[in-house]
């Protein structure tokens, strides 16, 4: 059974419940048909509107055997208890098997990481997503405790998320903020973009970290890239790499967010190989979901990205920057 309390502006309840609880909006309607969610204790309908501090009830079915392939892997483990498991999750590994991804998974690798280190290993429960080519901190939860509070935190960003980039150009303040609603792009489903009406808010707050100015006559800019650090206020789907795409800073090596700044002849040994996006999930903080001790991990980009910030004459931070 979850226990839900409805934030502010929360919106409609099968949008709002689909975030919170990490489902398609499908499933969590599906839920609603069966009579499996509750709101004030009354039957839910899927369009009704959250008022804040409504209490949200939702009873899970019995899940159905788990079909999920154990795989051994080396995974960066930096925190594990009885209630979850934190990683460093490495570049190009999936979270979670899907089509074109039915093994070598994160998920696939924790099963067997969970088996070995005891208790259930059935079902990692995943609270929040990194993209494949995303690295970074990700917390996953192992009981049904943990899973509930820590999906309520993640829907009313009760915690910290900071992300490092490498972004080309040189932004003209040194910090900011982008809030602009996130959709889907109305000709490639892949892709999400800046929307004037509907899609979902997003905030993203940001800083530069360091600039640098590469001597390319002609190149837009001159060549410049910056580091640039990013808090999240929500976690919605692609949101830093689409909103620096609409700054006007695209991340460097982005697949789909591409920018059309030339490369400087020093970096392309190192971003023509490049097939990810040089974003990296830096710290993580947020309270025990059992115990309430806050917990904060920190943990620096990986080798590529730290490849292309020394040849661009960048030092990486060693702590976040502004709260």
């Amino acid at each position: 059974m979850h226990r839900l309390v409805a934030p502010a502006g929360a919106g409609r309840l099968d949008s709002w419940l689909a975030g919170a609880l990490g489902r398609s909006r499908a499933r969590v309607q599906a839920l609603i048909r069966e009579g499996r969610v509750e709101v004030e204790g009354k039957a839910a309908r899927p369009s009704q509107d959250l008022k804040a501090g409504e209490e949200i009830r939702v009873e899970d079915p019995a899940p159905p055997p788990s079909t999920l392939e154990r795989q051994e892997m080396d995974l960066p483990v930096l925190y594990l208890d009885e209630h979850l498991v934190v990683v460093d999750k490495p570049v190009d590994l999936v979270v979670h098997p899907a089509r074109g991804h039915e093994s070598g998974t994160l998920v696939n690798g924790l099963l067997h990481l969970l088996d070995e280190a005891g208790g259930d290993g059935q079902r990692p429960g995943i609270v929040h997503r990194l993209d494949k080519g995303t690295s970074g901190v990700m917390v996953v939860a192992r009981s049904p405790e943990a899973m509930e509070k820590l999906a309520a935190d993640f829907a009313t960003h009760d915690l910290e998320r900071r992300y490092l980039t490498l972004v080309w150009g040189s932004p003209a303040a040194d910090q900011g903020e982008i809030e602009a609603r996130l959709g889907r792009h109305p000709r490639d489903r892949l892709r999400f973009c800046v929307v004037p009406t509907g899609g979902r808010h997003a905030l993203t707050r940001w800083w530069v970290r360091g600039r640098a100015r590469l001597a390319i006559p002609g190149a837009r800019e001159g060549g410049a890239v910056s580091l640039i650090e990013c808090k999240l206020e929500t976690g919605r789907t692609h949101q830093v790499r689409v909103h620096l795409h609409h700054l006007g800073h695209p991340v460097l090596g982005d697949p789909l967010y591409r920018g059309r700044s030339p490369v400087p002849p020093e970096l392309k040994p190192l971003l023509d190989p490049l097939d990810h996006q040089l974003l990296h999930a830096w710290f993580l903080g947020f309270r025990h979901p059992i115990d309430g001790r806050w917990l904060s991990f920190c943990r620096p980009p990986p080798a590529d990205f730290q490849a292309i910030a020394a040849a661009c004459g960048l030092a990486l931070p060693s702590q976040p920057g502004p709260a």
